[in-house]
């Protein structure tokens, strides 16, 4: 496998209304469709859909929510020999609205009662021979064991920093490739701006790369070195959630695909977008050749022209305005 993912799967309820219901009132939605969730997750599905081989490493149960995201990993190409199926216990799931009006989504979750993910022979080997692995904080002693794993044998770890979840110094600390959103690095290291925050968490765990995600504003690069913006594409947004799992995921494809970190941010931004314009955060990521489509209509001609990564970023059209205009007021 190229891409291997550990973390958190759910099963998600999506529910489709016209806007945010007031409290104690009723509503009736318009459409209601369950879907496979979680950021290591969907990561290794996005991964898959961008031509990419992935496998997933985790303990589901063996209940209607669990055989749907195993079926669901198998109908995307993801690779599941690594997945156990564990009886009497209870899924991860969240019941999860969007509202139309706004683009926004509110999320409510169970976590489920399941064991925690112990790696055998078979999983070690599966994260010995990926090219990157993809942790989100997650089965957390699992995930540490599996980067020591990876730093042995030369695959990059990619962390989804998305929750501050107890102990993320365990992982933060093994991380080759660190994308936290804005949330995360505002509030780990109590800066006031995302590029402090980068630099602070470069300075203080020393990763390749640090990528903030901020949403609509596109993000942040630092490696130490040099820190420039990446963009947020603006397309016509229907359904935000899982948006951030599909630009980890993304990532970690252009990293397989031998493109430099900033070309990943863009590339995975791009994909990102694509995602938010269909319901469902798995269903809705874009093909590798759509992606391309894509990103040469705004100007990122070299992702089409080459497979590898050319010098091609520099003279991207808007670049000079996008490093202008992106967090002006930080």
């Amino acid at each position: 496998m190229q891409v291997v993912g550990i973390g958190a799967c759910v099963v998600d309820t999506l529910i489709t209304i016209p806007s945010y219901p007031k409290e104690d009132s009723k509503q009736r939605a318009l459409s209601v469709k369950t879907a496979g969730g979680g950021p290591a997750a969907t990561g290794v599905v996005a991964a898959a859909r961008l031509g990419t081989s992935a496998g997933y490493i985790g303990v589901l149960a063996d209940d209607g929510g669990g055989r749907f995201l195993k079926e669901d990993f198998e109908k995307y190409g993801v690779d599941t020999t690594c997945v156990e199926m564990r009886r009497g216990f209870r899924s991860f799931s969240s019941t999860i609205w969007l509202a139309q009006d706004r683009a926004t989504r509110t999320c409510v979750f169970d976590r489920g009662n399941l064991p925690p993910l112990v790696l055998d022979v078979a999983k070690e080997e599966m994260v010995a021979g990926a090219q990157v692995l993809l942790v989100d904080g997650n089965e957390m002693d699992a995930a540490q064991e599996a980067c020591r794993i990876a730093r042995r044998r030369n695959t990059k770890v990619l962390y989804d920093c998305g929750g501050l979840y107890q102990g993320v110094e365990r992982l933060l600390s093994l991380t080759d490739v660190m994308i936290p959103s804005e949330e995360f690095a505002l509030e780990h290291t109590g800066c006031d701006t995302v590029m402090d925050a980068a630099q602070r968490l470069y300075a203080q765990y020393r990763p390749e790369a640090v990528i903030v995600t901020c949403g609509k504003k596109g993000g942040i690069f630092y490696d130490g070195n040099k820190s420039r913006q990446y963009p947020a594409f603006s397309v016509n947004a229907v359904d935000t959630n899982g948006s951030g799992d599909v630009f980890h995921g993304a990532f970690a494809a252009g990293m397989v695909r031998g493109f430099d970190y900033w070309k990943c941010c863009c590339f995975a931004s791009a994909v990102s977008a694509l995602k938010c314009m269909g319901v469902g955060a798995r269903e809705s990521i874009p093909d590798i050749e759509h992606t391309f489509e894509f990103l040469n209509r705004h100007g990122y001609a070299g992702f089409v022209t080459a497979q590898t990564c050319p010098d091609c970023c520099e003279g991207f059209e808007g670049e000079e305005r996008l490093q202008n205009e992106l967090f002006a007021g930080d």
